[in-house]
């Protein structure tokens, strides 16, 4: 079986100490991280946002142990511009003022272009996690990508962690979902061979519906600047079990799926009527609801789907090391909870959302 390295990018979102709204605080953050971080820590599409980003990785652990520092080192950086730094899908109190975009060309182009506006009920910061598996050539990335979207709903029931938006409780586990299709592209990945993966990107770019290859949202998609599959479909977690358990199950399925991908074996039959209402209904309910099969249609309880997903996924967890992690991870979260339960409960026992961003905010910088 091919060995698969293991990369995650995580979003953060800053806000200030006292009203737990978010800030426009990036700049003094990253200066005041770069000097230990250099790379690893970078601009998002906001100045309420940052972004750090691992090294390529063998072992779930060595992620683990390069989270848990690049995490620290950005909560004290936050810590001394007067802001403290939030892993949850969308934020749970509304700014004191707009947002403001990044200030690069690339940015300020897409925001002239794409972003709706922002108004009272809708600000468009979202946070999201990104896990990498690679190295793979573009064809095998969109060949493993052909056969996994079935499999992406459940890993977004699994990391939803955004049910507030704005003071208001959404009813949804992953409000981050539904906010960040807004965008063009984001959603299911078609299944696509390499020659038309170009044509379409290509015909994409050149009708205007996106701005660059960089802006192909979809869950999955090959990378364009590492040789690596991108898987993008969950929530940004405080939780640093969650966000290992998400990566390993990634890799881990990855690497069960890649030798049929590379047989070219058909991959299975899930109609994007399906896929889109399977990933409704995981950002709806997480892992206490009813999720969808796409491939078979059939409604299943969520935990199943979850477990199945554990179980297809075996060969390749077994083969990194990974499965005895996975299995006592998904163990406390299924007892405990996704992100999203765990924000509704924080809420019901202290009474107020600033406690809940305070939770948020303590979990994230103490990993």
């Amino acid at each position: 079986m091919k060995s698969l390295t293991l990369g995650v990018e995580e979003e953060f979102m800053l806000v200030d100490r006292d009203s737990r709204a978010p800030v426009n605080r990036a700049p003094a953050v990253l200066r005041a991280a770069k000097p230990a971080l250099g790379e690893l820590v970078q601009t998002e599409y906001y100045d309420a946002q940052v972004e750090i980003c691992t090294r390529p990785a063998t072992r779930s652990e060595d992620v683990r142990e390069q989270l848990a520092r690049l995490r620290r080192v950005v909560s004290a950086s936050a810590e001394a511009s007067g802001c403290l730094l939030v892993a949850a899908g969308t934020p749970a109190l509304p700014p004191d003022e707009p947002l403001t975009v990044t200030d690069t060309r690339r940015y300020r182009l897409m925001a002239r272009r794409y972003a709706p506006p922002q108004t009272a009920s809708y600000t468009g910061l979202v946070c999201g996690c990104h896990v990498h598996v690679g190295s793979l050539r573009r064809d095998q990335a969109l060949r493993l990508a052909n056969h996994m979207r079935p499999w992406l709903p459940v890993l977004q029931s699994l990391a939803a962690n955004s049910p507030f938006s704005l003071r208001k409780d959404t009813g949804f586990d992953s409000w981050r979902a539904v906010e960040h299709a807004r965008w063009p592209t984001v959603g299911p990945p078609p299944v696509l061979d390499e020659r038309r993966y170009r044509e379409v990107v290509d015909g994409l770019i050149r009708t205007g519906v996106i701005l660059d290859d960089r802006m192909v949202y979809w869950h999955a998609r090959p990378s364009e600047h590492v040789p690596t599959l991108e898987v993008r479909i969950a929530d940004a977690n405080a939780d640093l079990d969650v966000v290992v358990l998400l990566a390993a199950l990634v890799r881990g399925l990855a690497a069960t799926l890649l030798p049929e991908a590379e047989s070219h074996a058909p991959p299975p039959n899930a109609p994007s009527s399906r896929l889109l209402l399977a990933h409704r209904l995981a950002a709806a309910q997480g892992i206490t609801g009813v999720g969808l099969d796409p491939v078979s249609g059939e409604e299943q309880p969520a935990e199943r789907l979850v477990e199945r997903l554990v179980e297809r996924a075996a060969p390749g967890l077994e083969s990194a090391g990974d499965m005895t992690l996975v299995e006592n991870m998904w163990r406390r979260i299924r007892t405990d909870g996704n992100g999203a339960a765990r924000q509704r409960e924080v809420l019901r026992r202290r009474g107020s959302l600033e406690d809940v961003v305070d939770a948020l905010a303590a979990m994230t910088a103490a990993p």
